[in-house]
C-alpha cells in the first residue's frame, strides 16, 4: 500500500500526500484501499478477521487480553489519523471517499460505501458465529470483531465528535474487557477451565467473579446504566450526524443479538445447573486490583458525564491540530 502511494505520489510525508491528493490515480486509491485492508487486519475486521480466534485461543489469556484491547485502539488510532490527516481532498475530510476507486470494474463502489460494507459484516458475521462458540477465549474472539465494527463506524464521518466518541468506547471498552479477561484468568488459573458450559453454576461458588463478570458482560452488550450503554450511544450519534442512518440502523439491530449471546454467559453462571461446578477460590491481590479498577470504571463512566465533556475538548483539540 504505502509502495502505491509512494509511486501514485512521489513521497510518504503526510502534508505531500495530502497536497497531491486532488491527482489521485490508480495507484494512490489503490494504496489507500491496501493501507485499510492492513489496518483493517490489525483491529480484526471481516473479511481479514479469520486469524482472531485461534490466536485467543491458543494465546495465554492475559496476553489475548491485551490483543483484544491496546492493540486494536492504537491501529483504530492510526487509521482515523491517517484517514483525516492524509487521505482527504481540498481540505474536506473524507472527500477522497467519494472518488470510485474501483472505477475500472463498477464505476458506483466508493471508498464510503467498501468501509461501511466491511463494518455490517464484521458486527452481523462476529454476532452470529459468537453465538456457536463453546469456547470462552473463541467467544471473546468474535465480541472484539463486532466491537471492532463499532469502533471503525466512528470513523466513517471523520469529525470531531466522531473522534471523541472513539476515544470514549475506546476507554469504555478497555474497562470492560479487561475486567472480562481478569475474570476469565482467575479462574483458568485456579481450575484450568476455559469452556462456556465450564462456568455453569459459577455463581454458587463465586459469587463475586460471577457479579463482576456480568457487569463487564452487560456494559460490553451496551445495557443501562452501564458505560456500554453511553460509548455504543455516542457511536451511534456520530455517525447518524454525518449522514450514515442506514449503517446506525443495522448496528443497533446487531446490538440485539449480540445481547442474546452475551446473555448465554450469565445464563450459564446463574441459571444452568452443574453438579460439579468450579470449586471456590480466593484470587491474588494484584488480580483483585486489576479487577476492582475495570469494575469502577464500568460503573463510573456510564454516571460521570464530566468524562465525556473532557475528552470530547481534548479530542477536539487534536482533531484540530490534525487540519
Amino acid at each position: 500500500g504505502l509502495s502505491m502511494v509512494y509511486g501514485g505520489t512521489g513521497t510518504l510525508y503526510f502534508d505531500g500526500v495530502f497536497a497531491l491528493l486532488g491527482e489521485a490515480n490508480a495507484f494512490t486509491l489503490l494504496g489507500m484501499l491496501f493501507f485499510i485492508t492492513g489496518m483493517g487486519f490489525k483491529i480484526s475486521l471481516v473479511p481479514f478477521h479469520l486469524w482472531t480466534a485461534d490466536t485467543y485461543e491458543g494465546a495465554p489469556t492475559v496476553v489475548t487480553g491485551y490483543l483484544s484491547v491496546i492493540s486494536k485502539g492504537s491501529a483504530a488510532f492510526v487509521l482515523f489519523t491517517v484517514l483525516t490527516k492524509v487521505f482527504s481532498a481540498n481540505g474536506g475530510l473524507f472527500e477522497a471517499w467519494n472518488i470510485a476507486f474501483f472505477w475500472i470494474i463498477i464505476a458506483s463502489i466508493t471508498i464510503a460505501n467498501l468501509l461501511g460494507i466491511v463494518i455490517v459484516l464484521s458486527i452481523t458475521i462476529a454476532n452470529l458465529f459468537a453465538i456457536r462458540q463453546k469456547n470462552l477465549k473463541r467467544f471473546m474472539a468474535f465480541s472484539a470483531i463486532s466491537q471492532a465494527g463499532y469502533l471503525v463506524l466512528t470513523l466513517m464521518g471523520g469529525t470531531a465528535q466522531g473522534m471523541t466518541s472513539m476515544v470514549f468506547y475506546l476507554l469504555v471498552y478497555l474497562v470492560a474487557n479487561m475486567g472480562a479477561f481478569a475474570v476469565m484468568n482467575v479462574v483458568e488459573q485456579n481450575s484450568g477451565l476455559i469452556g462456556i458450559d465450564d462456568y455453569n453454576g459459577l455463581y454458587r461458588t463465586n459469587p463475586k467473579l460471577s457479579f463482576i463478570m456480568t457487569l463487564c458482560l452487560f456494559s460490553l452488550a451496551g445495557i443501562p446504566p452501564f458505560a456500554g450503554f453511553f460509548s455504543k450511544f455516542f457511536v451511534f450519534m456520530a455517525a447518524f450526524h454525518a449522514g450514515y442512518h442506514w449503517l446506525v440502523l443495522i448496528a443497533l439491530i446487531n446490538t440485539v443479538i449480540s445481547l442474546y449471546y452475551y446473555l448465554l454467559i450469565v445464563k450459564a453462571m446463574y441459571i444452568n445447573p452443574n453438579e460439579n461446578p468450579i470449586a471456590t477460590f480466593k484470587s491474588d491481590c494484584y488480580s483483585r486490583t486489576a479487577i476492582a479498577i475495570c469494575v469502577a470504571g464500568v460503573m463510573l463512566l456510564g454516571i460521570f458525564g464530566c468524562v465525556y465533556s473532557y475528552l470530547d475538548t481534548f479530542s477536539s483539540g487534536v482533531f484540530r491540530a490534525f487540519l
